[in-house]
């Protein structure tokens, strides 16, 4: 029987040990606070952010919020980038995405203190990324990467050696995953998928885990994989269900799939909790570097 992969327990476990890391720091005199700044009134960038501010207070972290109107200018939403940059109460923040229309999200990026990038998706961290793919690394990284690696290791799923096929080549996951999949301490062998890639089907059928993030609602069928593939499904459709009459959040996997495999990430409730857990994760590494 395969094994869910519970990402809900396992990002509990995690933000338990970051309360009592946050504790620490605080009899030490130093105090971590996550920044975020909202533009505009977006539902699904507002129910983001408030649950990014509920898992600060769950483990002790605090929140500095900044909110700017939908008609915000470039100047304005840079000046609140720059105030999050000087505060010395801010450990590290996000700037909320998508951006309104006319926007340079870019350019925005660049003026992150890469410092305070707690994202991880800034072009110097990235950098660092790159660069440091055989020793340590002190740079803040991705978010839902490192959520995916953290989920297998917690599941003792080894990578090592593993083929991995990652479906999609999106800079949230689908291109940053293979930076922290072939690091040495990783060590996978990744093939990466994208709509220019004229076999899909096969790269699929040959990997030991595939990491679907196409947002293609059920695109990995059981005749798609191997006998005791571990699947991952970072996927988000938005897909109307006939039956209940209203919208539902559906993954890349086909639920079918779950019979032939060893092991999978349910869709919700899989990597996504991780993605929040490891932004905590970020924010409370780079207070203890203040140390």
């Amino acid at each position: 029987m395969a094994v869910k992969i519970d990402g809900k327990m396992v990002s509990a476990r995690i933000k338990a040990n970051l309360a009592e890391r946050v504790a620490s720091l605080k009899e030490r005199g130093v105090d971590p606070g996550l920044g975020t700044i909202l533009v505009g009134s977006d539902p699904g960038s507002v129910k983001y952010v408030a649950g990014k501010h509920a898992d600060c207070a769950e483990i002790g972290v605090n929140s500095i919020k900044k909110e700017l109107p939908a008609d915000a200018t470039f100047e304005q939403i840079a000046e609140a980038v720059q105030e999050l940059n000087a505060d010395p109460a801010c450990t590290g923040y996000i700037v909320q995405l998508p951006l309104p229309k006319g926007i340079d999200e870019n350019a925005i990026i660049d003026l992150i203190d890469p410092k305070k990038d707690a994202d991880g998706m800034h072009p110097y961290n990235l950098g660092e990324l790159v660069l440091h793919a055989r020793g340590d690394i002190t740079t803040p990284l991705p978010c839902t990467p490192r959520g995916v690696i953290e989920l297998l290791n917690a599941y003792d799923i080894d990578l090592d050696g593993k083929e991995v096929c990652v479906l999609g080549r999106g800079i949230t996951i689908g291109r940053t995953v293979g930076l922290m999949l072939t690091r040495k301490a990783v060590n996978s062998t990744v093939t990466l998928c994208h709509t220019g890639t004229k076999d899909v089907r096969k790269h699929m059928l040959e990997a030991d885990v595939i990491i679907a993030a196409m947002g293609s609602a059920g695109f990995v069928k059981p005749e798609d994989i191997k006998e005791g593939a571990v699947l991952v499904d970072v996927g988000v459709s938005r897909v109307f269900d006939e039956e209940a009459g209203r919208y539902r959040v559906k993954g890349d996997v086909d639920k079918a799939c779950y019979e032939k495999v060893s092991a999978y990430t349910p869709n919700p409730g899989g990597v996504g909790p991780m993605t929040r857990a490891m932004l905590l994760e970020n924010v409370v590494e780079m207070a203890e570097r203040q140390l």
